[in-house]
């Protein structure tokens, strides 16, 4: 067993843990800063398993959090790749209303564009033909601003700006108990125990269970949510230039299956939305009971399976069905063809439910005496992180100044 003691300690080594640990060690050089994963490596779950795509800010509520930090942190995430030379590209994207029964959402998402300040333009069928071919649509709205990156690249480089500046990510270091103590805070791990001043948790998928773990009482539960991927076969790349989006469900909190070309070459087509059987459960056949039974006993999951259930239904359906995943997929662009299509992976999404069953539909970041809990961080996190940490940090400044 092993026991060092830091300035701060940061419980999770996914992208917005990380950015934190970065933007500390740029404010305070002479603290002493700690990052603990479960994982062997950093950027495994979510990081590593979501769509790369820096987003503009053009879908969330004016004056929100991820509104305000989607712009800034985009800012920050380009200027920090051109930095550190990771790979990034500004392709745009384009939003497709493919009937005229979407042309009332599709301006109301113009609308938030234009109030998000995000540069983007309503486009016609023909405007819309020039910028993707294979698409179809009756308007679209084109975000030029939009672009994709590797999120898993950009975690692994600020982990090793951590380690430069003589910070510690220590990994295989699982959380299990933590006590917000009056002078410090005691944290122990399967790697063994630590103290710090302070601490930051940023756990993703477990964010509720550490945050009890730290004696919060929350009337929130994640529920993991799992998208599936498929992926153009090379000879039907073609058929998407960068990325293609459809009109999203305004009474649903996932933007539906769409085109996204990857900074490292290929076309993903997704992803679906399934109830995941495991907090991390990758695969249709990941159970893991205690976290299913959690799920299923959560008051506010039933709520919410209950008011959705059609619509859940309808993306299981697309889970088993190859067919209707194509048809989906057709709806932007008519050309695909199940067998342009080969399975890819897959994600899981950390989604914050209240005991109502109202999914929570912004960034929450609790402070709690000597911790701070980052308690939802869904998309757009992995393009805000930068600012999320800012946020931190600046929550932290007053005990910190001086040291």
């Amino acid at each position: 067993m092993s026991n060092s003691h830091s300035h701060i300690a940061i419980l999770g080594g996914g992208i917005v843990g990380l950015a934190t640990a970065v933007n500390l060690i740029e404010r305070y050089p002479r603290l002493r800063v700690l990052v603990l994963e479960k994982e062997p490596e950093v950027g495994q779950h979510q990081t590593g398993h979501n769509s790369g795509v820096l987003h503009s800010g053009i879908y969330y509520k004016p004056g929100s959090l991820r509104a305000v930090n989607c712009r800034t942190g985009k800012r920050a995430m380009e200027e920090f790749c051109a930095r550190h030379g990771i790979a990034h590209e500004i392709c745009g994207k384009v939003i497709v209303a493919a009937s005229d029964s979407e042309l009332p959402a599709l301006a109301r998402i113009f609308e938030r564009g234009q109030q998000n300040g995000v540069r983007c333009v309503l486009v016609g069928p023909e405007r819309l033909k020039e910028l993707e071919p294979h698409a179809a649509g009756v308007k679209a709205i084109h975000v030029p601003e939009a672009g994709i990156v590797n999120f898993r690249q950009v975690s692994l480089k600020m982990a090793d700006l951590v380690r430069a500046a003589g910070g510690e990510v220590r990994t295989s270091a699982r959380v299990i108990g933590i006590k917000a103590q009056a002078q410090q805070v005691a944290i122990q791990t399967t790697a063994g125990d630590f103290t710090a001043d302070h601490a930051v948790s940023c756990c993703g998928l477990y964010s509720d269970r550490v945050a009890r773990l730290a004696g919060q009482k929350l009337d929130t539960q994640i529920v993991p949510f799992r998208g599936e991927y498929y992926e153009l076969k090379p000879d039907a790349q073609y058929l998407c230039r960068n990325l293609i989006y459809p009109v999203p469900d305004p009474s649903f909190p996932f933007l539906g299956v769409h085109f996204t070309r990857m900074i490292e070459g290929g076309v993903e087509c997704g992803p679906n939305a399934v109830l995941a059987f495991a907090r991390e459960g990758y695969r249709k056949t990941d159970i893991n009971l205690r976290d299913l039974c959690e799920t299923l006993a959560f008051s506010g999951f039933r709520k919410m399976a209950w008011k959705y259930w059609r619509v859940g239904a309808g993306e299981m359906w697309r889970s088993w069905s190859k067919a209707a995943f194509v048809r989906a997929l057709q709806h932007l662009i008519p050309e695909v063809r199940k067998e342009h299509l080969v399975p890819a992976r897959a994600g899981v999404r950390a989604m914050s439910i209240g005991c109502d069953g109202a999914m929570v539909d912004d960034f929450v970041i609790q402070p709690d005496g000597r911790v701070i809990h980052v308690l939802n961080a869904p998309s757009p996190a992995a393009t805000s992180a930068l600012n999320i940490g800012r946020l931190v940090v600046d929550r932290l400044a007053e005990p910190l100044d001086g040291k």
